[in-house]
């Protein structure tokens, strides 16, 4: 697969599970577990990913790169205040002292929409609500002033109203920062509304790509995955890209091993 991502542009990659998608996130980051095999080569601003010594790669991931996960719970120590995870890059990396990183979090926490942000900070993880934490993982991504988010299925475990207001302030603040965004979602419509253009990934490949896919896809792919949408005014016997997809699945490893 080949992406390029732009500054300041939002690039949507959608597709079915078990595509590729959360893999191509971590092979951004360089954490893939031991034993993969990687070929070709990832850039960020002309340098090679895969060329990082440890302590380029140590700084890349905390301060060029910043990644919001679909699952908030399973990413934040559970023992720690809320405050100790949004000042602690800030402190280590940084040398920021920790008044002055404790007042840049409840900025941040404010502008993400987190009423008493000075209180929260003496929170708990587990005494917030889904949608709270995922504005606290926005907050401390957004802390490292990122050149790149890598935000991976970041509404899934919300519910419809959460998702709605998570996603704006992300953009919101993505366009104010001029920051790139490559934003992995199974959500088409919601992928379309906040990006520039989208990609389409199928069994590790880009089958399509560019600002045309929602309104006139050509790949055929595509053209079944947006027609397996539910829809409230079409009623289907069953949804057609469950067939359709073991057919391209076919030529798709035919063309590989080729």
């Amino acid at each position: 697969m080949s992406l390029t991502l732009g500054r300041g542009e939002a690039l949507g990659l959608v597709g079915e599970s078990g595509s590729g998608k959360s893999l191509t996130t971590r092979a951004v980051m360089r954490m893939l577990a031991k034993g993969f095999r990687v070929r070709g080569d990832i850039r960020f601003a002309g340098e090679s990913v895969l060329g990082m010594n440890r302590e380029r790669l140590r700084r890349f991931r905390a301060t060029d790169v910043g990644m919001i996960f679909q699952d908030p719970r399973a990413h934040v120590n559970p023992v720690h205040t809320v405050g100790d995870f949004l000042t602690e890059a800030l402190v280590r990396d940084r040398g920021v002292k920790l008044d002055e990183a404790e007042r840049r979090a409840v900025q941040l926490l404010d502008e993400v929409g987190v009423r008493n942000a000075e209180g929260r900070l003496r929170q708990y993880p587990h005494e917030l609500s889904g949608g709270l934490l995922q504005r606290v993982m926005i907050a401390s991504v957004l802390l490292a002033e990122p050149k790149l988010i890598l935000a991976d299925e970041p509404t899934t475990a919300l519910d419809v109203t959460a998702q709605s207001d998570v996603m704006a302030i992300l953009d919101e603040q993505r366009r104010a920062r001029g920051l790139s965004l490559l934003f992995i979602t199974h959500d088409l419509e919601l992928a379309n509304a906040c990006c520039d253009r989208l990609a389409v990934m199928y069994a590790g490949e880009i089958v399509e790509q560019g600002a045309h896919v929602y309104d006139a896809p050509t790949h055929p792919y595509t053209v079944e995955l947006l027609g397996a949408r539910p829809s409230i005014d079409e009623r289907l016997e069953r949804l057609p890209v469950l067939e359709y997809t073991q057919e391209l699945h076919e030529e798709l490893k035919a063309r590989a091993a080729g």
